[in-house]
């Protein structure tokens, strides 16, 4: 078994990712959705919340507010391009 140090965990860590603003209500409600569903699955929470006297839904709003959740927005013509060429073959 190999010893793992902290300097090779620390190098390991990606960079911090700034995610985009999240310009609407609708919005930060799918992302919550699909985040609670994660924590709910058993992934670790990254704000300092009891996660047993919390629900899923309330710990995925506080880590959008803090910026926390890693997310990107695609194109919605780009995924209609690809959704319909792929029904063309």
């Amino acid at each position: 078994m190999t010893d793992v140090t902290t300097e090779e965990t620390v190098d390991n860590i990606p960079e911090a990712f700034d995610p985009p603003p999240i310009d609407s209500k609708y919005r930060m409600i799918i992302l919550a959705a699909q985040r609670s569903k994660q924590l709910q699955r058993g992934a670790v929470s990254r704000v300092d919340i009891d996660i047993r006297k919390n629900k899923a839904t309330r710990v995925a709003m506080r880590e959008l507010a803090e910026g926390k959740v890693n997310f990107s927005f695609t194109d919605q013509a780009d995924s209609d391009a690809a959704s319909e060429n792929s029904s063309e073959q």
